[in-house]
């Protein structure tokens, strides 16, 4: 009551500015049920809406009547029957208002229930329908009759031809930003003919189309071009970017990774021709990164963003970047043949406002080069060394003393890291992300360090961290609450007393415990009943989980999303059972369940046929499964992987 007679005083604007303040969505949960006055201001002033249950969808909707944006991306069982029956119900004008939907992976609903959709908002101005492989024209021309549309995603809609792409064209002539990645049926004709419609197209994404150099030449005709990604586009050489070198006057970022027939040359006509280039992308497209080309870049003031990965460079290279591109952020050197200390050393010597530095599977990197860049960059909030062996304890004391802003760190396979080297990453108490897999001469000592002075991580991977075991774990548990992702795959000094431990990470949703020998049923149920957040599970060869500890599952974890069960040791019925009662599931991996047989294996996939979206089985089980439920999973969108 004391609560209520506060808040009560407060004006609506003031309690909405205490909302904005509160980022948590337990936090929001909780002053909702406490407190009329913030339910009933978040009724009115809630924007954004993310369904996971059907069945919630129409009381949510009446419940919040000014929302803008609808994702129905993470809702299984969304078809085109659902759609009929909420469109059918009357729900005032909160349809009018609604600008964006999310329909990415829902593969279950098909033209009819999109076509309703899109005509019953009538502004909408973004559509996601990325990974709807099933999607053709039909759904393109469903997607047509939103002629407001400034922003459509269409990665991976593998039906879509020509003449899908050019009644979205026709219809929607107010794009903006246009993604077509992996819609391998678009050709240079479909490029053409949206060009010449969609002349207000700021973003487009034609990555792995089959197209050629020809639809560069209607793309350079584009005047409000600011991004163009063609990552990928094998059959588009270095004539094509010619066209673009006196086209797209606005053009501000190019991706031309992995184009295999494209070379510095062409990258030099695209830079000649765009001063004022803000960020390039030119991964796996050319074996060596040329002088002419590394020279051209001090033409451009403004280039923040450089990705080279892939590419031979040399120390002479690496000194011409630091001379020519101070105003670097980002530069992604990732597997570049040729790094060296020297090289490096050079490099950020001149680039020091650096923010984000890729040396992956640089391995001649020393602690010499990692002391440059910490006195260097100190605004580094993002560095990956994965499987740079030769940076030892010394190069977290020097990264631990002067970046202290770091945020993401990622030391996969760099053996040399140790417990000493964690003390001194420790005192980079605003780290978020850490990778520490394959370090295996960390130990729960090293562990105790982050857990003791860095409380702001939400991702930590500890994959093959031999050495870890639950006394590292109750560390974790005690100092780093908000703990979201956590990969402890092949920890096998973990037992169950590890996982009770982790029972108290209630923020806890993505969870890796591949072939941990010692876990069973026991801790795998603390887990499930206390982490009620879990949305993606790994169980692979965890062989002492028994029936009992997938029934826990089953019963307390009802968020689950996606599980890897492969080699576990489940029978018929709990299967079955755990298909039939977790009702958010889209991503199941069932390879090699020695208790299940071809007969219960059918059933738990009949009984969940029509939520699931993708589904890993056995290979040697193609001809035994029946053809009849395999037709049918494909029907309602599933898509089966064969292991």
């Amino acid at each position: 009551m004391l609560s209520e007679s506060v808040f009560s005083v407060l004006t609506e604007d003031l309690l909405i500015r205490v909302l904005d303040q509160i980022n948590s969505g337990t936090d929001r949960k909780s002053l909702r049920l406490v407190c009329k006055d913030f339910l009933r201001v978040e009724s009115t002033t809630r924007r954004n809406i993310q369904i996971l249950r059907i069945e919630f969808l129409l009381s949510l909707l009446k419940k919040y009547s000014n929302i803008e944006t609808l994702d129905l991306s993470l809702c299984p069982r969304i078809d085109d029957g659902s759609v009929s029956i909420l469109l059918s119900n009357e729900l005032g004008s909160w349809t009018r208002g609604l600008k964006k939907l999310v329909l990415s992976r829902a593969t279950g609903l098909g033209y009819t229930g999109l076509d309703q959709l899109v005509r019953a908002y009538p502004i909408l101005e973004e559509i996601d329908v990325s990974h709807c492989w099933g999607y053709g024209d039909r759904e393109a021309a469903a997607l047509s009759n939103a002629p407001r549309l400034r922003k459509l995603n269409l990665d991976k809609c593998l039906g879509v031809t020509d003449i899908g792409l050019a009644k979205i064209a026709v219809g929607c002539g107010r794009l903006e930003s246009l993604s077509l990645k992996w819609c391998l049926e678009i050709s240079d004709l479909g490029i053409d003919l949206l060009c010449k419609k969609c002349l207000e197209l700021k973003f487009l994404d034609v990555s792995y189309l089959k197209i050629t150099s020809e639809s560069l030449r209607s793309i350079a005709s584009l005047l409000k071009l600011e991004i163009f990604a063609m990552v990928g586009c094998s059959l588009v050489d270095d004539a094509g970017l010619r066209f673009l070198e006196k086209g797209c006057p606005l053009l501000k970022a190019i991706d031309v990774s992995r184009c295999d027939y494209v070379s510095s040359s062409g990258l030099i006509s695209i830079i000649n021709g765009h001063g004022g280039l803000e960020q390039i992308d030119a991964g796996y497209c050319f074996s060596e990164l040329s002088a002419p080309l590394v020279e051209c870049l001090k033409n451009l003031k403004q280039l923040s963003i450089l990705r080279i990965n892939g590419v031979r460079v040399s120390d002479f290279i690496l000194l011409t970047i630091g001379t020519n591109c101070k105003s670097l952020v980002e530069l992604g050197l990732s597997k570049c043949i040729g790094v060296t200390n020297i090289g490096i050393m050079h490099l950020v010597s001149g680039c020091c406002s650096l923010k984000i530095l890729d040396l992956t599977c640089c391995r001649f990197i020393t602690d010499a080069a990692m002391s440059t860049i910490a006195h260097s960059c100190p605004d580094l909030i993002c560095l990956k060394l994965e499987s740079c062996n030769l940076v030892t304890e010394n190069c977290l004391r020097h990264l631990g003393s002067n970046c202290l802003l770091i945020q993401e760190l990622d030391l996969t396979d760099c053996f040399g890291i140790n417990d000493i080297a964690l003390k001194n990453l420790s005192r980079c108490s605003g780290l978020v992300r850490l990778k520490l897999g394959l370090c295996i001469n960390i130990s729960d000592i090293g562990l105790a360090h982050i857990a003791c002075n860095c409380s702001k991580i939400t991702e930590l991977d500890l994959y093959r961290c031999v050495c870890v075991g639950d006394d590292g774990l109750a560390a974790l548990a005690s100092g780093c609450k908000k703990l979201m992702k956590l990969n402890l795959s092949y920890c096998n000094r973990i037992t169950d007393r590890g996982m009770e431990h982790i029972s108290h990470l209630g923020e806890l949703s993505d969870l890796e415990l591949r072939a941990l020998s010692n876990v069973t049923s026991i801790g795998i149920k603390a887990v499930a009943i206390s982490c009620n957040r879990l949305a993606d599970l790994d169980l692979k060869h965890c062989k002492k989980i028994d029936d009992s500890g997938f029934w826990a599952l089953a019963f307390y974890s009802q968020n689950l999303r996606q599980i890897n069960l492969s080699y576990c040791n489940v029978s018929d019925a709990v299967l079955c059972m755990f298909m039939c009662n977790l009702k958010r599931l889209q991503d199941a991996k069932l390879v090699h369940l020695s208790r299940v047989t071809v007969k219960g294996l059918e059933l738990a996939l009949r009984t969940y046929c029509g939520r699931i979206k993708k589904v890993k089985l056995q290979s040697s089980l193609r001809f035994s499964l029946s053809p009849e439920l395999l037709d049918t999973l494909h029907a309602r969108g599933c898509k089966i992987r064969w292991d």
